[in-house]
Parts: structure tokens; C-alpha cells; sequence
């Protein structure tokens, strides 16, 4: 799955047009790396996203193309922020 459409399906990003500016912007970094929206994660990724307030460092434990707002938790979880 590509990396914005995991941050929107999980919920970390309100929308998929947020998430792509992030990445175009350098913002999102996966293993330490800056990546494209485009860019495929997998599981056990590390993945950090700069916000102007600071940053926030989460671990990918699954990947579903859909998922109920109740559950986008199960999708990641935090390591840092």
C-alpha cells in the first residue's frame, strides 16, 4: 500500500491530499529515509512524520485497504513523538 493512503486509512492524516503534500514536502520519513507518496510500505516499518509542532515516529503492525474508525488504532503503534 502506498504510504498516503495508509496515513489516511489509519487515520493519522485527515485526508489523502494532507498526506501527499507531507511526503512531497520532505515531511515523512520511512526507516529514516524521505519518501514519495507513492512509496510502498510493508509491515514493521518505522515511520516519522514532521508537523510544525514537532514530529511523530509509529511502527506499522498491519495493513487493510479499509478499516472502521474504531479499529485504525490496530493498524499502527506510536514509538515516539
Amino acid at each position: 500500500m502506498r504510504i498516503d493512503k495508509f496515513l489516511k486509512v489509519s487515520r493519522i492524516l485527515k485526508r489523502r491530499a494532507l498526506a501527499q503534500e507531507a511526503a512531497k514536502g520532505g515531511r515523512v520519513k520511512i526507516n529514516g529515509v524521505a519518501v514519495k507518496p507513492s512509496h510502498e510500505i510493508k509491515v514493521g516499518d518505522v515511520v516519522t512524520i514532521g508537523f510544525n509542532s514537532g514530529s511523530v515516529s509509529f511502527k506499522v503492525k498491519d495493513i487493510k485497504e479499509t478499516v472502521r474508525k474504531e479499529n485504525a488504532e490496530s493498524l499502527y503503534e506510536i514509538i515516539g513523538e
